[in-house]
């Protein structure tokens, strides 16, 4: 192993290190009960929240299609992948991103804390999937295959843990918080400190500036509304996220047509 690898690793595990001290030495974050009281929360159609339920459905197009991106072998095309296996981290990314539409339109009908799992629970799948795909392209892929399961099941127990949580009369979202935040972050820093060996680093930066707008978008919720009540942060908070993850299949596709821009 080469001194500049040995650095890398260590700023990695530093980082890692760093993250889950930082959080666990915080106390016990319940979840706001305000979370689940939205800006829009007008009918139509019959449906109750309608904006944020329907705004959900750029999620299934995204994830459906980043899974025709990776298991679609049109003839004479190169393979977005250098392993084979690398495409499961992507389709836990995408598979999660369509569950999401589902989870997420399910909690918006009639939002409270339990409804709220299976709108949390997918995401956490494209979270960690994610992570692995990046770990497995940057780090190595063995790497990135041994973590697969693990950052899954982890992803989940965030979820499940909280719940668990909420219903001892607690409530503590440290976990969930360091799996959606600290997975993020980590990819960010994957990404600076890791040489390329693939292109479309930049459609990947892309993608996590569309997810920090969304997130954005989701605090400004009120104050977007507010402007014309026309449509609030929170309906725009799920597409400007769908986004990020469209660019992420925008940058497999783009590998599977042959484009050698490092872009």
């Amino acid at each position: 192993m080469s001194r500049i690898q040995i650095v890398r690793h260590s700023v990695l595990a530093l980082a890692v290190a760093v993250a889950g001290v930082g959080i666990f030495v915080q106390p016990p974050l319940a979840q706001d009960p305000a979370y689940h009281l939205m800006a829009d929360r007008r009918a139509f159609l019959g449906i109750p929240n309608c904006l944020n339920v329907l705004s959900n459905l750029p999620f299934a197009v995204v994830g459906l299609w980043g899974l025709g991106v990776i298991f679609r072998r049109p003839a004479g095309r190169p393979t977005p992948f250098a392993d084979p296996w690398e495409r499961w981290p992507y389709a836990a990314l995408f598979a999660g991103t369509a569950l999401t539409a589902f989870g997420s339109a399910y909690y918006h009908l009639a939002p409270d804390n339990a409804r709220l799992v299976w709108d949390r629970l997918p995401m956490t799948l494209g979270f960690m999937g994610l992570l692995a795909a990046v770990f497995a392209e940057r780090v190595s892929p063995r790497a990135g295959r041994l973590l697969f399961c693990p950052l899954l099941l982890l992803g989940g127990g965030s979820v499940a843990y909280w719940y668990w949580s909420e219903l001892r009369g607690g409530g503590d979202l440290r976990l969930y918080v360091l799996v959606q935040f600290g997975s993020l972050l980590l990819v960010v820093l994957l990404l600076l400190v890791y040489p390329a060996r693939r292109s479309g680093t930049g459609y990947l930066f892309a993608g996590l500036g569309a997810y920090a707008a969304a997130k954005w978008l989701e605090v400004a919720d009120a104050r977007i509304f507010a402007l014309g009540h026309m449509v609030s942060g929170h309906t725009l908070k799920h597409v400007a996220a769908a986004g990020g993850v469209a660019c992420v299949a925008a940058m497999l596709r783009a590998r599977r047509a042959g484009d050698a821009d490092r872009r």
